[in-house]
């Protein structure tokens, strides 16, 4: 049963009821399309595949937003960044992704050397990480490459993130959640597995099971099982559907535990304002 934090989710991921494929497709290329030609030093956009639905999605929207934006003169080009720490185990599944979307550009960067040494700098320095810290570290390292890519071709960083990520915080915080753009917010899992079935993805790609694999100890661990609840669940959540007791408990608890992940960094002139004892004085 729907309750005011509900309300409060709701109204901010933005999630429809239903969607229809092609006018959500076209909502999103639009969006994109005009983000670029809002801003003429774009020459590029830059994103990274992991083989997983999001991507996949994220990946072909942009290839149709560059063919689109070429066909009206703006020299424009999607640049696929392909990011393995050392050899990935599910790198089969990242060249079907890229066959079907058809990237201008493929990009290979191993992060594996930048991570180790980052990693083996803190623990010189008395930090030694965790392996779920490690995994944030993977994710940073691969954003970053995707900003020195964009940095080096006049681009932009295209982001993965959609709403029933975002409502749980599953994102590494400065990692895969920053971008310069998102375009998928305000999909759910579901809606982006329909997207891709209307674009013609290949099925394995958006049936996989969902997993970060950013953990040594645990490889593929599937996103449902760190998260302890349902993308169904999540997804009927954000839907306005009903869900049990409990898992309404989980998904409300991850969006109020991980909400500092969705906000940008406080100054003193945001921040509310706060009484302290020097003021009282």
């Amino acid at each position: 049963m729907s309750n005011e934090l509900q309300e409060i989710i709701l109204n901010e991921m933005k999630v429809k009821q239903s969607i229809d494929s092609q006018q959500e497709v076209h909502e999103i290329v639009q969006f994109i399309k005009r983000y670029v030609q809002s801003h003429s030093f774009i020459q590029s956009l830059v994103l990274g595949i992991s083989g997983g639905q999001d991507s996949t999605l994220a990946g072909r929207l942009c290839q149709l937003v560059v063919e689109a934006l070429r066909s009206e003169d703006r020299s424009v080009k999607f640049i696929a960044v392909k990011l393995p720490y050392g050899v990935q185990k599910d790198a089969d599944e990242v060249e079907d992704a890229l066959n079907f979307i058809q990237p201008d550009e493929t990009v290979t960067v191993n992060i594996k050397p930048a991570v180790d040494e980052s990693v083996k700098a803190l623990k010189e320095a008395g930090i030694v990480l965790t392996d779920f810290q490690r995994g944030n570290e993977k994710a940073r390292e691969r954003m970053k490459v995707q900003f020195a890519i964009a940095a080096n071709q006049s681009g932009i960083v295209v982001g993965t993130d959609h709403s029933a990520e975002n409502i749980t915080g599953f994102f590494t915080k400065y990692g895969d959640g920053a971008a310069d753009i998102a375009p998928l917010f305000g999909l759910n899992k579901r809606q982006g597995r329909q997207l891709l079935e209307y674009l013609g993805a290949p099925k394995h790609l958006y049936e996989k099971v969902p997993t970060a694999d950013l953990e040594d100890d645990k490889p593929q661990l599937p996103d449902e099982e760190a998260l302890g609840v349902t993308y169904q669940a999540i997804d009927d959540y954000l839907e306005g559907k009903p869900v049990s007791e409990a898992d309404q408990k989980v998904i409300e608890n991850h969006y109020l535990k991980n909400a500092h992940k969705r906000e940008l960094a406080y100054t003193r002139y945001t921040w509310p304002k706060v009484e302290n004892d020097s003021e009282k004085e």
